[in-house]
């Protein structure tokens, strides 16, 4: 009876910790036909470039082994628990890694300044959070900065490969002479996600975008446009 309640006990307390901490950015759990968890890695966003399609998966796998890479009675924690740790050092350490082994790799995907910045603000929380001793710690491998800073990336490239996609069908259809469907993608956006940014022809593709939407529509007033900024982090 004991056993069992240790066991419900452990994951009681692992449920409540998932709804804490963001989900792995590596891979994604489903049930099989006979009702087992089990895990596979994360598709890429279909409509990205080779560059970004590289990026997103180099960021997602550093990310993943930094926050997620060991399990402990379902708590799941990375190196950055683990070198956090280490009194001062250690939380100078992973506010390092933090940026240069995720956060410096992301932004090599052509990234609008805001969406840098957000994530630059994760990496401080993170920071901030583990100069308090052990609770600090905890806090720390609780919050995954860089396993929220993966899923805003692949969030936004997501986005960026569906107006790339959209696009191509767009001209095809153009190309023709069939009707084109009004898609409400503001020129502001268009600008800010990029479509086709790091294809082979990207500049041609991206200022034919800007300049087919420009016809059809103004900017919001909003300064940034209406797309990613609504992804919680």
């Amino acid at each position: 009876m004991s056993s069992y309640m240790q066991k419900a006990g452990v994951k009681l307390f692992q449920q409540h910790l998932e709804q804490y901490s963001p989900p792995d950015p590596l891979y994604e759990y489903y049930t099989d036909a006979r009702g087992k968890q089990r895990r596979k890695k994360r598709d890429t966003p279909p409509g990205l470039s080779a560059r970004d399609a590289k990026i997103l998966k180099s960021v997602q796998r550093r990310a993943h082994y930094l926050d997620k890479g060991f399990n402990l009675c379902g708590f799941r924690f990375g190196w950055t628990f683990i070198i956090g740790i280490i009194p001062g050092a250690g939380d100078v350490a992973d506010a390092t890694l933090n940026y240069v082994l995720v956060l410096r790799k992301a932004r090599e995907a052509d990234l609008p300044g805001w969406l840098v910045r957000r994530m630059l603000l994760n990496n401080v929380v993170s920071a901030l959070s583990g100069v308090v001793p052990v609770v600090g710690d905890v806090a720390l491998a609780l919050y995954k900065a860089n396993s929220r800073n993966a899923m805003l990336l692949e969030e936004f490239l997501r986005i960026r490969g569906e107006e790339y996609l959209r696009l191509q069908a767009e001209k095809e259809r153009e190309r023709a002479g069939g009707q084109v469907v009004e898609s409400g993608v503001s020129r502001k956006d268009a600008e800010q996600v990029k479509p086709g940014s790091g294809m082979p022809d990207n500049g041609g593709i991206s200022r034919a975008f800007s300049s087919w939407r420009g016809k059809k529509q103004t900017a919001p007033p909003d300064d940034r446009g209406r797309f990613i900024e609504d992804v919680h982090s």
